[in-house]
């Protein structure tokens, strides 16, 4: 189980694109002391931490943006928004939250998968993706992306790679909740837009 926000080298799967925007730390959520709906925390940032998060109030969910900070350095984060950019992130398998009733979960992860950006309580710290399209208090998440291959996980046996088999479907569990780190590519597109305005 994870306990804090992907960190190290390896935190791309994919080497772009790229189209980092600047953000005061209180633009993004969830992170930080009561960031979660209930109260909870998530971690604090830092830099070398690398999470997904969403930008702007939580009251322009689910269309806030959403993307992955690539640095952060006093109050002031670096975030690359790039449509199609694929990060390594925790994902948890809920895929509703019951209230008193059992939840329920996805038994496996697979490509195409759809994640959403998710401050419900439940996620352990670290976590900000589930496959949950709402969190624990009935609100709508804002869509992060999809899961993806990790650019070494194709398999190539035709060409004679490595990957005879790609590992994917990736096991979880439909009987409690599995936090998995996997590669996520991220979208900022919000489906019907038909009640915006044109400017």
């Amino acid at each position: 189980m994870p306990d804090e926000f992907i960190s190290g080298p390896d935190w791309e799967c994919s080497s772009g694109p790229i189209l980092t925007r600047q953000y005061h730390e209180d633009d993004l959520w969830p992170h930080g002391a009561g960031s979660e709906i209930g109260g909870g925390d998530k971690d604090v940032l830092a830099d070398g931490l690398h999470p997904v998060l969403a930008i702007g109030a939580k009251a322009n969910r689910p269309r806030n943006l959403t993307g992955v900070v690539v640095s952060y350095y006093g109050e002031l984060v670096q975030v690359n928004l790039a449509e199609k950019v694929v990060v390594r992130a925790y994902v948890a398998n809920v895929l509703t939250y019951s209230g008193g009733d059992p939840n329920t979960f996805a038994a496996t992860f697979a490509i195409g998968d759809p994640v959403y950006l998710d401050d419900s309580d439940g996620l352990t710290s670290g976590v900000t993706l589930s496959r949950s399209p709402l969190n624990s208090a009935g609100s709508a998440n804002p869509l992060a992306g999809y899961l993806h291959y990790h650019q070494d996980e194709y398999p190539d046996s035709v060409v004679g790679g490595p990957n005879t088999a790609s590992g994917w479907p990736k096991t979880a569990s439909d009987s409690e909740m599995v936090e998995t780190e996997l590669c996520v590519m991220l979208v900022n597109d919000h489906g019907d837009t038909s009640n915006d305005v044109v400017l």
